[in-house]
């Protein structure tokens, strides 16, 4: 049996999946791996995997399934006591298994941990996050607000691997979907992924059904990988956006008690609007 499954989702990245393939290749060394591809109906000639990497399985959707289905297809295809989510515009550090199998062999009571994902020139990304609340979607990772006030206090509250020592792990909310190594016990008990997410905030519920099933979510960024963010969703720029706010809304729904989701209700719906053309706007212009 393979010590790890690894699972990718690809949607038009195969530039960036086989330059990952070839990352994993290195990275694994000595240890015993099945690499499954969940293809979600890409046009850039995805079948190029299969001849430069025979071994890995190649599983191709007819249409664009979405993130969280296409990871349950992997997982019920998948049977080692590891599996590790990971998208395919990433390249894995080549100590990166080694230590994060030995992370998760040495802390049973953890259900996903996320590693430490960098950015191409080596800042680190916000990867570990605290559960989201209204005030998200202004001081998210990726706002203008808190690309203009980085170290402002609700930023800081919000992303956190700032509060790392670099080194040292630490239990957080969740972790990006980007990466995540999940323990297949924890996946039996929680259930695999909210199939109801498109793409967008399946990680973070995952990691919710995680903590409150009774497993622990940490960040460790000991084990780390390169990640060029948002390679598929550039490729259909309002369907991600559109997904993007749809998971939110939903995200909030799912989590909320009834009564207060309701008082809430016309302003998530205005909220999440206006944001929504704020950034189309801002992405045509680009």
């Amino acid at each position: 049996m393979a010590e790890i499954d690894i699972i990718i989702i690809n949607y038009n990245s195969t530039d960036h999946l086989l330059s990952c393939l070839d990352s994993i290749r290195c990275a694994l060394g000595v240890l015993r791996a099945e690499i499954l591809v969940v293809d979600n109906a890409s046009s850039d000639d995805v079948e190029r995997v299969q001849v430069t990497f025979p071994g890995v399985q190649l599983i191709k959707n007819r249409t664009n399934l979405g993130f969280a289905r296409a990871v349950n297809q992997g997982i019920q295809k998948s049977s080692s006591p590891c599996v590790m989510i990971l998208n395919p515009d990433t390249l894995m550090s080549n100590d990166f298994f080694s230590k994060a199998l030995e992370f998760i062999d040495q802390h049973p009571d953890v259900g996903i941990m996320g590693p430490k994902i960098l950015d191409p020139d080596g800042s680190v990304q916000g990867s570990a996050r605290s559960f989201p609340t209204p005030l998200t979607a202004i001081f998210g990772r990726t706002s203008l607000l808190t690309r203009l006030l980085p170290k402002n206090p609700i930023s800081r509250r919000n992303i956190l691997t700032a509060k790392t020592d670099g080194q040292t792990p630490m239990p957080v909310d969740w972790v990006s979907g980007a990466c995540m190594l999940v323990r297949r016990r924890a996946i039996d008990d929680v259930g695999p992924m909210d199939e109801h997410f498109f793409m967008y905030w399946e990680d973070a519920d995952w990691c919710r059904r995680m903590w409150d099933g009774g497993w622990s979510v940490v960040y460790y960024p000991g084990a780390s990988l390169i990640h060029h963010v948002g390679t598929s969703s550039r490729k259909n720029f309002v369907r991600s956006t559109f997904e993007f706010h749809r998971s939110t809304f939903n995200f909030y729904k799912k989590y909320s008690p009834r009564a207060t989701f309701l008082i809430m209700l016309p302003f998530l719906f205005g909220g999440l609007g206006l944001r929504f053309l704020v950034v189309l706007l801002k992405g045509f212009r680009h």
